[in-house]
């Protein structure tokens, strides 16, 4: 099976940075999108970020021009760089990737969620 592991989230103050991090590992054959979704108390997960096999990306909204969310295909892992947080943006975030395992299975892949608190 794979499993991705997540880092980086932790309290930041208003108008500061943080970079998330996801690693997969496992018996993975080849990844295709992968993506960052967060869910703040009393809301649905959002998808935050993604970015395809090819590189294209995709933003919501709210973080267009704040975030930017990149890969490195050798590593299996994703990234995403927050810039000019808002205590708006204080959820937990999700890493998510869409693997091809070994046994040719492709099926989307959850990591745990690591908290994000933006304090004003």
């Amino acid at each position: 099976q794979v499993q991705l592991v997540e880092s980086g989230g932790g309290l930041v103050q208003a108008g500061g940075s943080l970079r998330l991090s996801c690693v997969a590992s496992g018996y993975i054959f080849s990844i295709n999108a992968m993506g960052w979704y967060r869910q703040a108390p009393g809301k649905q997960r959002e998808l935050v970020a993604g970015i395809a096999s090819g590189g294209s990306t995709n933003y919501a909204d709210s973080v267009k021009g704040r975030f930017t969310i990149s890969k490195d295909n050798a590593k299996n892992t994703v990234y995403l760089q927050m810039n000019s947080l808002n205590p708006e943006d204080t959820a937990v975030y999700y890493c998510k990737m869409e693997v091809t395992t070994t046994n040719y299975y492709r099926r989307d892949y959850w990591g745990k969620g690591t908290l994000v608190t933006v304090s004003s």
